[in-house]
């Protein structure tokens, strides 16, 4: 069309009409634009036993409706499924105390599953009771941002055949977890997983309680907190073993109450060649009354070190650290990594190891309160020992390596040091003790021997 013959018949209105309909249109496609142009609003889904008002009756069934970003809200009520979670959701029980997934005869009951769904993010696991699972109740694989909170898993690993050498025959379809074959992943389970979190979760009666292990990928950056596990009869309250060559690295393990467990309240595990579990972080947790010592650190096998080829993978237990806990009343250690008595924290690697940090520990109500058996790693301690209240009135420091202990700088209970009338004393002969302090840590006034 002629533009100018246009303008000459619209006239100066015609021209303003024509304008304010072109701004129009144009307003109203931007808008267009801009609102398919945003994601989908969330939506909250709910469930409940009988499938009234709009509910579910499964919580499998409202998962399997559900679009990324949707929230799923179970009324109180037995649920007796194997959920399995496999985009990023929010599940949600009305209270742990009335709602509760009976996973009898399943393999677990809630299965967080990235292995199978790579990319897995962003999952909350919050209010439920778990139980009766033959695996872990709750495992999580191969996923970022996943939040266990304010959960009761318990009864669980009910696949476990006890003996010699324990099975767990129940995880044969499940071979990605070849870790687990013995303990059957305890109550809950994380593996190839990180930036997540475990918290106020009540983890008790399963075999072990909380594992964080490298099975299918590394796991790191994550925050075990404020959890009470305890009673778990057969292994670790908290166990953060290398299985594979991944590693577990950066996890913190914070304000727990671990107590009377079958082995370690927190046990930190390089198993053998190729394992990696360094730079972990064991602060301001209750260990008391578990079946081994309250912390144990362990190594079995090393290149070079009993029968294992030099040129095996090395392995990577370093720069550990483990502060500020209150540690009482817990077990010796067993088997290759023994100790002599009831212990605090065990130390026993049979690879050379750098940076293990204890510091700022209560112990107390032990025969031996730290345990060091590691190989020398030339002219550095293997072990940096400081500002712990070492109160066991025995034996506050024993090395039984050749490796030097720096044990300086803390309180054996009494002001007169190692040794004296009333105080712990140190067992070996490369472990450095002087300096000490001459009030307990937390009650200094900066008056030192």
């Amino acid at each position: 069309m002629d533009m100018s013959r246009l303008r000459s018949k619209l006239g100066p209105a015609g021209r303003t009409s024509v304008l304010r309909w072109s701004t129009g249109a144009m307003g109203t496609l931007a808008l267009l634009i801009a609102v398919m142009s945003q994601p989908a609003l969330a939506a909250t889904l709910c469930v409940n036993q009988h499938g009234t008002k709009g509910c579910f009756s499964s919580i499998n069934a409202a998962l399997g409706a559900a679009a990324v970003g949707d929230t799923i809200r179970v009324a109180s009520g037995t649920y007796k499924e194997y959920v399995t979670v496999t985009r990023s959701v929010s599940l949600i029980g009305q209270s742990r105390d009335t709602t509760t997934i009976d996973a009898s005869k399943q393999p677990f009951g809630i299965n967080v599953d990235g292995y199978n769904n790579p990319g897995l993010s962003g999952v909350v696991i919050l209010g439920f009771t778990v139980e009766n699972a033959d695996n872990a109740g709750i495992v999580v694989s191969n996923a970022s941002d996943v939040t266990i909170e304010g959960n009761r898993v318990t009864k669980n690993d009910q696949g476990f055949v006890p003996g010699t050498n324990p099975t767990c025959p129940t995880l044969d379809s499940f071979p990605y977890f070849f870790g687990e074959a013995m303990d059957c992943g305890e109550g809950v389970f994380f593996s190839g997983v990180d930036h997540s979190t475990i918290a106020g979760n009540i983890v008790v009666g399963n075999d072990g309680g909380l594992l964080v292990a490298d099975d299918t990928g590394a796991t790191h950056d994550n925050v075990i907190s404020g959890n009470t596990v305890a009673h778990n009869a057969l292994d670790c309250g908290i166990t953060i073993p290398s299985h594979g060559t991944e590693g577990v690295f950066h996890n913190t393990v914070a304000d727990n109450e671990v107590s009377y467990n079958g082995a370690a309240g927190v046990g930190i595990y390089a198993p053998g060649p190729g394992s990696k579990a360094y730079a972990n972080l064991v602060i301001h947790n209750e260990l008391r009354g578990n079946g081994i010592p309250g912390v144990v650190m362990h190594n079995h096998a090393a290149p070079g070190v009993d029968g294992v080829p030099a040129g095996a993978p090395p392995v990577m237990f370093n720069d550990n650290v483990i502060v500020g806990n209150d540690i009482s009343g817990n077990s010796a250690d067993t088997a290759d990594a023994a100790t002599a008595g009831p212990t605090g924290i065990n130390v026993f690697s049979l690879a050379p190891m750098t940076g293990t940090v204890i510091s700022q520990n209560s112990i107390h109500d032990e025969q031996l309160d730290i345990v060091v058996n590691v190989p020398a790693s030339g002219m550095v301690p293997v072990a940096e020992i400081h500002l712990n209240n070492l109160l066991g009135r025995m034996i506050g420091v024993q090395d039984i390596s050749s490796a030097e202990v720096d044990a300086t700088e803390n309180w054996w209970g009494c002001p007169n040091g190692p040794g004296a009338a009333g105080c712990s004393t140190v067992s070996g002969s490369d472990v450095m003790f002087a300096p000490w302090l001459t009030q307990p840590f937390g009650q200094l006034d900066d008056h030192r021997h």
